[in-house]
This record gives C-alpha cells, structure tokens and sequence, in this order.
C-alpha cells in the first residue's frame, strides 16, 4: 500500500505506532496527523484464534474500526476497511455482488461484517473492500507455504472443496488508489479474476515453481476435530460488480500469481 501511494507523504504505522487496542493513544496520532486518507489494513485474520476468544476479534476487527472511522471523520479524512469474503456463508450463492446479504459461519467473519457496519456508520467516506485469499510479498500466505514446502521436498495434502478468488496484494492496492480517487464511497469487492479451489491453487504455484510435488486433495471436513476449528466457506467467490462500474477491474489470479512467482525481481 505505501508503494502505491509513493507520491503521497505515507505515514505506515505499524502495531509499536498504533495498537488497535489503545483508542486513546490512536486518535491522538491521528488528531496530531490529520491524514486525509486512513487505510486500515491491520485486523486478526487467525480464524481459529478468533474462534477462541471472540471477545478479542470483536475488540479488534469492529471496536477498532469504530473509533478509528470516527477519527478519520472528525479530521476529513475518507477512511478504507479492508474486510472479507468470510462475511458470506458459501452455501451456493458464490459468485457474491456487493448486494447479496452477509451470513458469516465464524467469529472471524461476524467481527469483520461488524466492522464494515461500524466503518459505514461512523465515517461519512468509508470505503469497505472486501478481499480473499490474499498473497504477495513475504509473510504467511498460502502461496509462501506451499512455495515452501515444495522447496524442501515434501508432498502436500490440500482441501480441493473451498472455492475463492486468490488475490495479488499489489493489484489490490492499486485497486484501492483507484477506487479512493474516484471519490464514491461504499461496499466494494476487490479480488484478481477467476476462481479456484485451494487445491488448484497449490497445483498451480507448483507448475510455475515447475515443481513435482505431489498433491493429496482432501475435504475441509476431515479437520473438524482440531481445537477451535472455525467453520470456512465453501465457496466464496466475490464479484467486483460495484468497482468494475467505475472502471476499476483486476487482473486475471494466474497472471498475477505468475508474476509473484517468476517475474524478474529489481
């Protein structure tokens, strides 16, 4: 996101700036600051950690949010909560307009629907993008665990039933700029084009390693015993209706992960 805003003044404040759970010391960062845009890309995406102790997901996936949209109000400021496809229960409805009414399975899912209703409610520029199954860059992602697991060898057992859109974390912030400066805010779904289960995505980041590797398909189902385990969408495509009628469109996710994966590094 600061990349894409290069030719801005970005503040990147990371948790030791702001802690989501100190409203206080937050909006006077921002009361100090004035930003005229605040993007809030920070939330607990652990589902399983969320399924444990929900109190601390709602704390930080809908308390956060509110405070900070009424900050980014107060100063002028046009405020973008980044949420999910988690917000849809997968049952059939898939590919999901930005219209279709929510019904998360999890925690995690109703702490950020309750986060996109606070950002809308307390900021008169909210902008909620909602995103799936996002990869770039070289933190936890699907992609850098299969890329290494694939590295040292091993063969992997991949769930064939969940169905999403993979989207590339650069393309999602220039998705983000573009929509910002067309000035309209609301509900939007932001994703690389396509779709694909889990495991066609571990088979493709395979073919573009040029890996062999075997993959075992499996069933979401087959973890259901493990502690906590949070109930996941089965197939949870998002339509990029409202964005695509402002001219902001996405990519294919098989380009996108190409060029994660091969394209030359500067």
């Amino acid at each position: 996101m600061a990349r894409v805003f290069s030719d801005c003044p970005v503040l990147p404040w990371t948790r030791d700036d702001f802690d989501l759970s100190d409203h206080a010391r937050g909006r006077a960062l921002i009361e100090r600051e004035r930003p005229e845009l605040i993007i809030l890309s920070a939330a607990l995406v652990d589902i399983n950690a969320a399924e444990a102790d929900p109190d601390y997901a709602f704390r930080v996936n809908a308390f956060a949010p509110r405070w900070m949209a009424r900050c980014a109000d107060s100063v002028g400021a046009a405020f973008v909560y980044l949420s999910t496809d988690y917000v849809f229960p997968g049952d059939g409805g898939a590919p999901y307009r930005e219209w279709d009414e929510p019904r998360p399975l999890s925690v995690y899912g109703r702490s950020k629907l309750a986060g996109e209703y606070e950002s809308l409610r307390q900021a008169r520029r909210t902008f909620v993008v909602r995103t799936s199954w996002v990869f770039g860059g070289s933190g936890r992602t699907f992609v850098n665990a299969i890329s290494s697991a694939a590295s040292q060898g091993k063969d992997l057992s991949v769930v064939a039933d969940e169905i999403g859109s993979p989207t590339f974390a650069p393309d999602l912030a220039d998705g983000i700029r573009r929509l910002v400066a067309a000035d309209v805010p609301g509900v939007y779904h932001l994703s690389n084009a396509g779709e694909c289960s889990r495991f066609e995505f571990a088979r493709a980041i395979l073919d573009e390693l040029s890996r062999t590797n075997i993959v075992h398909p499996t069933r979401t189902a087959d973890g259901a015993t493990e502690p906590n385990r949070a109930r996941r969408p089965a197939h949870s495509t998002l339509a990029n209706t409202a964005a695509a009628a402002l001219g902001v469109t996405m990519r294919d996710w098989r380009h996108a992960l190409h060029d994660h994966l091969c394209a030359p590094r500067s």
